[in-house]
């Protein structure tokens, strides 16, 4: 059973090397906002709305914290099994929906707007996670996940391989920029936009991949390993912070789960403890400045001394 830290600095946050010492605020403890979902995905946060959204995808919904009262309250049912969100450089919200096998919007008025949801005559599998970059465009990965069995939506053979994609920001055209990683999953831009990180959730043990950007920013190049995973380590979905730390959600087993955090170099220098498999993370609050955790059956928060990067 979890229990709040009873006293300062909470234990739960660890300094594995000294440079995550900065970012750790020794007056703030991980906090359990919510508990009760079946698996907690695709954190993000909404600063005009003062809350929070998340996906609790084998119940098919989408949740939203309330930042000034507290209360948990249904965004979206049913929700087409909704994962990653993101929001567009407008504001509006990004789906990724294994259900109907497809990324949407939301716009400002309520309606969905398909964003992508076949390439080439083919449907997708089951877009996973997704983020914008400053021109725009729409990166989202698309493992099958969402097609294995019913239970995070609705069994069905691939048509397409595991790929990463673009849609870009003007034209809408969707194209290929990775063909190679074995089930993608989460993935997010360092701050300067000149790189792009990115889960293999195929590989044995599990790792995170990073590739350059073309010089035209809109393709990838010099794919390589950033961190291998120990056998029994899980990375999922991750942001950048402002100085470009990797903050990964982590698994699988007491004593690996919680929050890994990488500095560029990929040295771990931090961990959050937590009781559950984290399977994504984001910034939220104010300042961007308050790590949200969607980690298994629960939903975690912790200020840190760090900013997340804009529009993650």
């Amino acid at each position: 059973m979890w229990q709040p830290a009873q006293r300062y600095p909470d234990p739960a946050i660890e300094i594995l090397d000294p440079r995550f010492a900065k970012y750790r605020l020794t007056s703030a403890a991980v906090e359990r906002l919510a508990t009760g979902f079946r698996w907690a995905e695709g954190p993000v946060w909404f600063g005009d709305g003062r809350c929070l959204l998340w996906s609790d995808i084998p119940n098919n919904r989408v949740l939203r914290w309330d930042e000034e009262t507290g209360a948990v309250s249904h965004f979206r049912k049913p929700s087409n099994f909704a994962n990653g969100h993101t929001r567009d450089r407008q504001g509006r919200l990004l789906s990724c929906e294994h259900g109907t096998r497809r990324v949407t919007r939301t716009e400002y008025d309520g309606s969905i707007t398909v964003i992508l949801d076949c390439f080439e005559g083919k449907r997708l599998n089951s877009p996973n996670d997704i983020v914008v970059k400053s021109d725009d465009s729409i990166w989202f990965t698309d493992p099958p996940f969402g097609i294995l069995g019913h239970y995070e939506g609705h069994a069905a053979e691939p048509e397409l391989p595991t790929n990463v994609y673009r849609v870009d920001g003007k034209t809408g055209k969707a194209t290929v920029v990775c063909s190679d990683i074995e089930r993608p999953n989460g993935l997010c831009f360092s701050p300067d936009e000149r790189l792009l990180y990115v889960v293999e959730s195929g590989s044995t043990p599990r790792r995170i991949r990073v590739f350059d950007l073309s010089e035209d920013g809109q393709g990838l190049k010099n794919g390589r390993v950033f961190v291998q995973a120990d056998p029994q380590g899980s990375p999922d979905g991750f942001r950048c912070d402002v100085d470009g730390n990797l903050w990964a959600g982590w698994g699988t087993g007491e004593g690996r789960d919680g929050v890994m955090v990488f500095a560029p170099d990929a040295t771990p220098i931090g961990r959050i403890a937590l009781p559950e498999r984290c399977a994504n993370v984001c910034f939220g609050g104010p300042a961007r400045n308050r790590l949200f955790m969607a980690a298994s059956q629960s939903l975690y928060a912790l200020y840190v001394n760090t900013q997340g990067v804009r529009g993650g």
